[in-house]
């Protein structure tokens, strides 16, 4: 789907902050339309972008680094709101004449702010202009630019927050995208709307319509091939598509021997039996596991299964009839996280389906969910009428269990953590948190641990278990989990899956962790 279908839309120049993410989910739950893109984006396409706004989120350097990420100062002279976050406002301070230096005490944390002027930014906050805010930062203000007054001041912060308003540029020292900022999604939500005008036309429902029409203006009369695994970003794709081209997109499951165990049945029977899609199973197991022998690297096993699952859809869209396109369920923080922008931000790890895609390939894609994240997904598939089960199943990721067995992925070693898996989300879902989590599910550790069973020494295998709380899967909290139901996630899975002694907890959240471990 084209940006140009949204009128109404920010832009986010990424200067390599960890909360850079969670500023485009505050602005997508106001309705309006945003994307992320490096800091070094070119004038010319920020011109194209055609934003009502432009956000300059933070970052971890200092302006005077000699490697520090910078904008196109052409930004300034597009006529349009800019809002400077912590970093991005020392940059606007430093692009346009004024002095930032090194702060005599860092702030960091729970911070209180004095309002010093009535300014539009700060409409609607609760309180006697005194505010707690959330800073994160060893550099300040020493000297505004020209055309600049100061709107907020902090102990230890002249200039918390300052205002050209005949240019309608801001900046603000602290974070208002974090949740402890308390006011934070007000402020945010006043720059959107009283200072740069946007209408809170992002909705699930224009997005059906418009991805729709979309999609079958650029597919035409040609056939598409859909890669299906059951997840919701794969399920809700395939339905959009039979909406927009019915019996031209035939649906592709590959069971490459990294499902979960009876997963394969499970979404054959869904799709092609409750929606009549033409859905084709490709047993491939054999195929992967072969091409996955000695492998431990995760990276190379994520590019290896990408250019597999490539190579398999190919085939098989020779057997099914000439298709041009190929479809799937990318979503936004994939993207994010698979793009290495130069400067700020580092690559975490290829997703499959992109990072881990082939170079060339014989078919186009079509990424419909490419600009949403998980929980804007979910709320189209409810739109579309998909089964709660199936819109609140927890995401899985693209290389399957691959990625869950750390070390080389066997036979042997994926029927035992298959068996452990499916007693952790038993367990989850009968104890009532399947769906108050985002994710649930085993882990099979490349280590052997000495243990007891039956007066017996046993040396066996560790199963570490990952549940985590997440809106949107860019950050994430280890789950609080009673101690009775891990006692008896711990105890079945022991007791009952061969070569398992010893089960552990993953208490690490995202970051520094990824939710997954490879």
């Amino acid at each position: 789907m084209k940006t140009n279908l949204y009128r109404q839309k920010l832009l986010i120049l990424d200067f390599g902050s960890q909360y850079t993410q969670l500023i485009a989910r505050r602005v997508r739950e106001a309705n309006v339309y945003c994307e992320i893109h490096p800091c070094n984006m070119g004038i010319k396409k920020i011109k194209a972008f055609g934003a009502k706004g432009i956000v300059l989120s933070g970052g971890p350097a200092s302006i005077y680094d000699k490697d520090a990420p910078m904008a196109d100062k052409g930004i300034f002279n597009l006529g349009v709101p800019i809002l400077g976050i912590c970093y991005g406002m020392q940059f606007i301070t430093h692009a346009l004449g004024g002095i930032v230096e090194k702060a005599a005490e860092r702030e960091y944390g729970n911070t209180k702010i004095r309002v010093n002027a009535d300014e539009a930014i700060f409409k609607g906050l609760e309180g006697n202009k005194r505010y707690t805010v959330w800073m994160s930062h060893g550099d300040r203000i020493d000297r505004m630019p020209n055309g600049f007054v100061a709107l907020a001041s902090s102990k230890n912060c002249p200039v918390a927050a300052m205002v050209d308003s005949s240019k309608r540029f801001f900046g603000v020292q602290f974070h208002p995208e974090v949740a402890h900022t308390p006011d934070g999604t007000k402020i945010l939500r006043n720059f959107l709307f009283r200072i740069c005008g946007c209408e809170p036309t992002w909705t699930m429902s224009s997005f059906i319509e418009r991805t729709i029409r979309s999609m079958r203006e650029t597919i035409g009369n040609e056939r598409v091939i859909c890669g299906l695994s059951g997840g919701v970003d794969s399920s809700v794709t395939a339905v959009l598509l039979h909406r927009a081209i019915k019996d031209r997109l035939s649906c592709i499951l590959v069971d490459n021997g990294l499902l979960r165990k009876g997963e394969a049945l499970e979404v054959m029977e869904v799709f092609r039996n409750h929606y009549g899609m033409d859905l084709h199973l490709v047993d491939a197991a054999e195929h992967f596991l072969k091409r996955l022998k000695g492998v431990t690297d995760p990276e190379e096993k994520r590019k290896i299964i990408g250019r597999e699952f490539i190579s398999v859809f190919e085939s098989k869209a020779k057997v099914l009839g000439k298709a041009k396109y190929l479809a799937q369920g990318t979503l936004y923080p994939d993207v994010i996280e698979s793009v290495s922008f130069k400067g700020p931000s580092a690559t975490i790890k290829s997703h499959h389906n992109v990072g881990g895609l082939p170079e060339v390939m014989k078919l186009e894609l079509i990424e419909p969910l490419r600009e949403l994240f998980k929980d804007e997904v979910r709320e189209v598939g409810r739109q579309l009428g998909l089964p709660q089960e199936l819109v609140m199943r927890q995401p899985f990721p693209g290389p399957g269990l691959a990625v869950r067995i750390l070390g080389e992925v066997t036979p042997d070693r994926l029927e035992i953590l298959r068996n452990s898996d499916v007693i952790v989300l038993d367990e989850i879902t009968k104890a009532g948190f399947y769906e108050k989590v985002w994710q649930s599910f085993a882990v099979l550790l490349p280590v052997r641990t000495v243990g007891v069973m039956g007066d017996e020494r046993t040396y066996d295998n560790v199963i570490a278990v990952r549940v985590v709380d997440s809106l949107d899967a860019m950050t994430a909290d280890w789950s609080k989990l009673p101690y009775d139901v891990l006692g008896r996630i711990s105890n079945r899975i022991i007791n009952t899956v061969k070569g398992v002694n010893r089960v552990v907890y993953d208490i690490s959240s995202k970051p520094p962790s990824t939710i997954e471990w490879e």
